[in-house]
């Protein structure tokens, strides 16, 4: 399980990495030139760049999490379920309890995405 989280945090670590060097692209001309014409070039930035990426982090990184909850909730009640087979529909009510419960945390978090861009 550990791997598999390193390995998601790696992903969202590269992905996220674009964003941090985008800074520079004016950098090639030369220092002199980028000082005097930027402030006519450059087109205002309003940040919906940043309201974007941050929506984008935020769904994909709760979106994930859930996933692998859910998939941990739904193999541990297969198990339970083939242990014990009269207890069965207790435990498949349960689930779909718990998983409503996961559910509704993935959908706030698009709420939350939804307000960044929207409204901040």
């Amino acid at each position: 399980m550990k791997k598999v989280s390193v390995l998601l945090l790696l992903v969202l670590a590269v992905m996220i990495m674009p964003f941090f060097t985008a800074s520079t692209a004016y950098a090639d001309e030369g220092d002199e030139l980028i000082a005097e014409n930027t402030a006519e070039e450059k087109p205002e930035d309003d940040g919906s760049a940043k309201k974007a990426i941050a929506a984008a982090a935020v769904v994909g990184v709760v979106a994930a999490a859930g996933a692998i909850s859910m998939a941990v909730a739904i193999s541990k009640a297969a198990g339970s379920i083939a242990r014990q087979p009269e207890a069965g529909g207790r435990i498949n009510s349960l689930l779909m309890l718990g998983l409503v419960f996961i559910e509704t945390a993935i959908i706030y978090a698009l709420i939350v995405a939804i307000l960044i861009i929207f409204v901040l």
